[in-house]
């Protein structure tokens, strides 16, 4: 018998066998038996619960392929910038936290977006340094690769008009006069992150708590998280405690390749609900902050080509690590957003899959964003997975053009282009560089209507893709990008039973009503941890 049967639902199993049905059952943390309300319910026994989904409609749980999992649950309780449209809104949301703060408490996160200004325009200290005298302040862009610091936060970094910026960063200075405007790009940013101080343990636990009911109100039950081996020693707390609610997969930085391999000869396999991944590197920045690597200078910035990271440097150390970490058998995820940085890596994963046997590596290309044409084909030809996040096309869409021009748009997102190549397109939100839902990415990806509506048929429409290929996006080929698409992302008897319930059935409206639908009921292992259905929906 069955421990839940959920019944009455429209459910897409993604399970090509038996693709969609009504019902389903679970027994411990997998799933039973999928089939019609009928046979399923041959499956009640006394102590079964059982949930009428009233036509509501599943799917497997998502899995979230690229976060920033622990800074999402802080920047959870964080000062908010990133709907800021002015410099007015923007100081008084710095001066309220600063209010809210006792003396010296550092002022984080905040996600802001200049390119919303009106008129867009980058911040400086001196909007905020008269309402954070006594608070220092290291606020972000929303994409990460950029910080906004205050005169008391360049004073305790000991950064003034003499200091050099560092490889692989840029420490914005006053053309007039020669003083750091405030601003820090890539690599600088370390220069203050160095000293903010840690947060304790408990502190980190409770980012984590926010972080894990976040992604269950979303039907998030597993994270693929872009950090590092503290970080996961945060997780395991909470696993040895049994308090996670989804799957984490943990990638730590290339640059720690040393540890990361003492760390995986130690824990061997792992946990159901916490494993290490595999190395995360980086070739460069982001194209909002002026930083990602283009052949090409930028049209609005035509000093610049961007920057190459911290991790590109000194010459030849990348290759280096790559090298080692396919001897080791490591999966390898690297950041790459400018069209030469992903020409770049694809050079370098392409030498080290020549130099060594052939063997399932399943290397990845965190973002791919922007692609020359002949660089597309090459993620099929080798293999590499593209994973990449689809609600940044509609809001890079906005602003996009005025950086790189039209010609190198065309080939920007290009979803549907890669799908074509071969390539396994996989889906993630890259919180909190955008929104966690899932709903909101797949929005994205089949529709590209761009935030500001200037875009109703699509930003470069021709690289829409169904509703059905971004769902895969979101399941069974995320499980694939971790070695478990055995076990999950899809809906079959002997897979874990991991689900997410919607209100709506988001492959039959209208692909622009797809951000009214939400999720009503998420289960992680066979358990309901996050439930909006009511009590009215279930009996014993």
């Amino acid at each position: 018998m069955a421990d839940l049967v959920l019944f009455n639902g429209q459910v897409w199993t993604i399970d090509p066998d038996l693709p969609e049905v009504s019902a389903l059952a679970i027994s411990h943390n997998r799933i039973l038996a999928t089939g019609r309300n009928s046979e399923i319910k041959k499956l009640i026994g006394p102590k079964t619960k059982v949930i009428d989904l009233k036509g509501a409609f599943i799917l497997p749980g998502f899995i979230d392929a690229h976060t920033h999992f622990l800074t999402g649950g802080f920047a959870l309780q964080s000062v908010k910038l990133r709907d800021c449209r002015s410099r007015e809104e923007f100081i008084g949301r710095i001066a309220a936290k600063a209010a809210e703060l006792p003396t010296g408490s550092w002022i984080l996160n905040g996600d802001w977006d200049h390119e919303q200004f009106e008129p867009p325009e980058l911040p400086r200290k001196e909007w905020i340094d008269p309402v954070s005298p006594n608070n220092p302040v290291c606020v972000n862009r929303y994409d990460g690769h950029m910080v906004l610091v205050n005169s008391l936060a360049l004073k305790l970094a000991r950064i003034g008009k003499e200091t050099i910026s560092p490889p692989g960063g840029e420490i914005v200075k006053d053309p007039v006069s020669g003083e750091p405007t405030g601003i820090l790009k890539d690599a600088a940013c370390q220069l203050v992150y160095a000293i903010i101080p840690e947060p304790s343990m408990e502190e980190k636990l409770a980012a984590v708590r926010a972080a894990l009911n976040e992604a269950a109100s979303h039907g998030v039950t597993s994270i693929h998280d872009m950090s590092d081996l503290d970080t996961y020693e945060v997780y395991d707390v909470l696993r040895q405690r049994g308090e996670l609610t989804a799957r984490l997969y943990v990638y730590d930085q290339i640059s720690d390749i040393d540890n990361f391999l003492k760390m995986r000869e130690k824990i061997g396999a792992g946990h159901p609900f916490l494993r290490l991944a595999g190395l995360k590197g980086f070739v460069d920045g982001s194209l909002g902050s002026s930083t990602a690597y283009f052949f090409e200078p930028y049209v609005d910035q035509p000093g610049t080509h961007g920057l190459l990271a911290s991790h590109m440097y000194p010459e030849g150390i990348m290759e280096k690590r790559l090298i080692e970490a396919d001897r080791a058998g490591c999966q390898v995820a690297v950041h790459a957003i400018g069209d030469r940085a992903n020409a770049l890596i694809l050079d370098l994963y392409q030498e080290v899959f020549e130099q060594d046997k052939p063997r399932d590596r399943r290397w990845r290309v965190e973002h791919a964003q922007h692609l020359r044409k002949e660089d597309i084909a090459r993620f099929g030809q080798l293999g590499v997975i593209a994973s990449v996040q689809p609600y940044h096309a509609i809001d890079d869409g906005c602003w996009a053009e005025k950086k790189i021009g039209a010609e190198r748009i065309k080939t920007t997102y290009a979803f549907n282009s890669l799908l074509k190549s071969g390539a396994t397109l996989v889906f993630g939100s890259d919180w909190t560089v955008a929104p966690l839902n899932p709903l909101s990415g797949i929005y994205a990806a089949v529709t590209r209507r761009t935030l500001d509506g200037e875009h109703p048929e699509g930003w470069i429409p021709e690289e829409k893709i169904s509703v059905e290929e971004a769902i895969k996006g979101y399941t069974i080929n995320a499980a694939y990008a971790e070695f478990t698409e055995k076990e999950k992302g899809s809906i079959k008897p002997g897979k874990l039973a991991d689900l997410v319930v919607i209100d709506k059935n988001i492959l039959k409206i209208k692909p622009e009503e797809i951000m009214s639908a939400s999720v009503l009921m998420t289960i992680v292992d066979g358990r309901v941890i996050f439930d909006r259905l009511g009590k009215e929906g279930q009996s014993q």
